[in-house]
């Protein structure tokens, strides 16, 4: 890929004009939250959550992604907070025409648009961190040009100092949950959301993984068309998942199937998890007008585990399968959690026994029953939290966190399709054989050949 000058890596004065938009209002909640401890007050969170939501809506960019990416995390925040930052959208307003040919002209130099035959003026979909145009090739080709807003770089830097305001306001409301760990954890996947290089990277290494899986579609990388902040990528067509709420159960178990590799492929095979499961990640594409498969779109939020994290997974399984306690807590020390007494054992199994309750029973059922997507998981992550109020604060180990985000909005998504699907049967075919080792050469080697030889399992 050309690397462009990078005239935008960290500007101080772009970093300081972030400050000043949301820092007064966080600084002012902040203040509020201090006060009412010190004179012992009663602190109205539906309020305060109201006005951190007014603080934060009009500001656009990776504070809003982190807003989202924090109401998917159960107990991250309390839950006035996750009810009002659930509503934002991580949506900016597009960039003009005149902005994005001065964005392209930085990437791609002055002559970028004799590259292209054809290069959409609007958009076909913003986001929080950039946008995409619809663009063709000179050979035909339609392509999709993922480009970054500018100064983004500054704007993550400045916005990860309010989380961690945003943090250090829960933990002064006696919480369950001890946040540092989470905040390192969304920290480095944001930073890493910002390089299209990496992004790349990933999803040379999607295609590798899933190379035999023909009902998955990875989009080809133009190398010559992307740089650090632009992605440009052959389009692959499907309409939203969504619409096919309705059709037959066989066609809606299709796709539930399909998902269901597409996640757990990846990750008990390789290490690796694809950590952002919104719905607008995913299209269907259809063969003779049916559904025949999934084309998945984005790669920036991509975990890469040590080996030993994945073993937990599964040893986890295995001890909820066969009643073994050992086994259980064995897997939890492994995933990093600490000084574990048997009350807070007993609650992280409230917790493990929903993630893993459709996979221990060997029949065809749904995902859950009675229960929609929007609530799927949190009468759960309520009851932990109530009971870890009385023995926590519990530090969460900063690998689970994507983890067990994107295990929940894999479950939603069986939800919206109304799957109904033998899931002990799908996940042990997934972990037949399975050994950590070899979890390690694969990983290894997909790495290698992806150009991430040195990419951070743990960071």
């Amino acid at each position: 890929m050309p690397q462009s000058k990078d005239r935008e890596s960290n500007r101080f004065s772009a970093r300081m004009g972030r400050y000043a938009k949301v820092g007064t209002n966080m600084g002012g909640i902040a203040a509020k939250v201090a006060g009412a401890r010190l004179f012992g007050m009663e602190l109205d969170n539906a309020k305060n959550a109201a006005e951190l939501a007014a603080a934060l809506g009009g500001l656009k960019g990776p504070l809003m992604k982190v807003a989202q990416l924090l109401s998917t995390i159960p107990d991250a925040l309390p839950p006035e907070y996750t009810t009002e930052l659930a509503k934002l959208q991580a949506s900016a307003p597009p960039m003009g025409w005149a902005f994005v040919k001065r964005r392209m002209r930085a990437e791609l130099g002055a002559n970028w648009q004799s590259r292209f035959d054809e290069f959409g003026r609007e958009p076909a979909a913003a986001a929080s961190l950039g946008q995409v145009h619809r663009a063709t090739s000179h050979d035909g080709r339609v392509l999709a040009c993922k480009l970054q807003y500018p100064d983004m770089a500054s704007a993550v830097e400045a916005d990860l100092k309010q989380l961690q305001m945003l943090f250090s306001l829960h933990r002064r409301m006696s919480p369950a949950i001890d946040t540092r760990e989470i905040a390192k954890e969304i920290s480095a996947r944001v930073r890493e959301e910002l390089d299209y290089v990496r992004e790349a990277a990933h999803i040379a290494m999607y295609s590798e993984i899933l190379s035999d899986a023909d009902q998955i579609r990875i989009p080809e990388v133009m190398d010559d068309l992307s740089t650090g902040r632009l992605l440009t990528m052959g389009w692959l067509t499907g309409k939203p998942l969504l619409e096919y709420k309705e059709h037959s159960q066989e066609e809606r178990n299709l796709l539930a199937r399909t998902m269901f590799h597409a996640w757990w492929h990846p990750f008990s095979h390789y290490g690796v998890i694809h950590g952002d499961p919104h719905l607008g990640n995913y299209t269907v594409f259809e063969q003779e007008s049916a559904p025949a498969g999934i084309n998945l779109l984005d790669y920036g939020c991509i975990r890469i585990f040590p080996e030993a994290f994945v073993e937990g997974v599964v040893e986890l399984y295995r001890g909820l399968l066969e009643e073994d306690n050992d086994r259980v807590v064995s897997a939890y020390e492994r995933w990093g959690f600490k000084n574990l007494k048997k009350e807070i054992i007993e609650v992280l199994n409230i917790w493990a026994r929903f993630i893993y309750g459709p996979l221990l029973s060997d029949r065809v059922r749904s995902i859950a029953d009675g229960v929609s997507a929007a609530e799927y998981g949190r009468k759960e992550a309520f009851r932990v939290h109530s009971a870890l109020k009385e023995l926590g604060p519990v530090t969460v180990p900063q690998e689970f966190v994507f983890m067990d985000r994107a295990a929940i909005g894999l479950g939603g998504v069986f939800l919206h399709l109304r799957a109904e699907l033998n899931f002990f049967e799908m996940f042990n075919e997934q972990i037949e054989g399975f050994e950590a080792a070899t979890v390690r050469r694969r990983q290894q080697s997909v790495l290698e050949g992806a150009g991430l030889v040195g990419a951070p399992t743990a960071a």
